[in-house]
């Protein structure tokens, strides 16, 4: 399984708002200055996360976008979804096709424990635990 670029830059878009100050909409022209990413792709990024109720937008002269909530209450599998769709490897696990084998497919057991371990990983990460992780980078390197 493959995340995207899509799926990739989201998050680094969604990084970039939590760790801006708290209620202050954010341009993003800024945001892909700072993550090195084109404004066009940005705004095709930006449109499912506010379609998911993960952003918002503020029109106008200081407008941007900015997190419909904290950063604590975001896991990076809610971000990644919007984007990526199912993060099942195989189609038969996420129930959305099975085939005509899957009553007597062992190897659906393989598609399930992958889909788990990687739900357990995306699920249980949030956005707050990002931005820490991303102060005490920037910390260390005296930045």
């Amino acid at each position: 399984m493959k995340i995207s670029t899509k799926g990739r830059y989201a998050l680094r878009l969604m990084l970039d708002l939590a760790l801006a100050e708290p209620g202050e909409p954010i341009p993003l022209r800024n945001v892909a200055e700072r993550q090195d990413i084109s404004d066009k792709y940005l705004e095709q990024i930006v449109t499912p996360l506010s379609r998911a109720g993960l952003v918002r937008s503020i029109r106008g002269a200081g407008g941007g976008y900015m997190l419909t909530r904290a950063p604590s209450q975001y896991t990076v599998g809610e971000i990644l979804r919007p984007l990526e769709g199912s993060l099942a490897p195989v189609s038969c696990v996420d129930g959305s096709e099975c085939c005509a084998r899957s009553g007597q497919c062992v190897t659906m057991e393989v598609w399930r424990d992958i889909q788990k371990a990687v739900s357990g990983v995306v699920d249980h990460i949030t956005l707050q635990d990002l931005v820490d992780r991303q102060r005490q980078l920037t910390a260390s390197q005296g930045g």
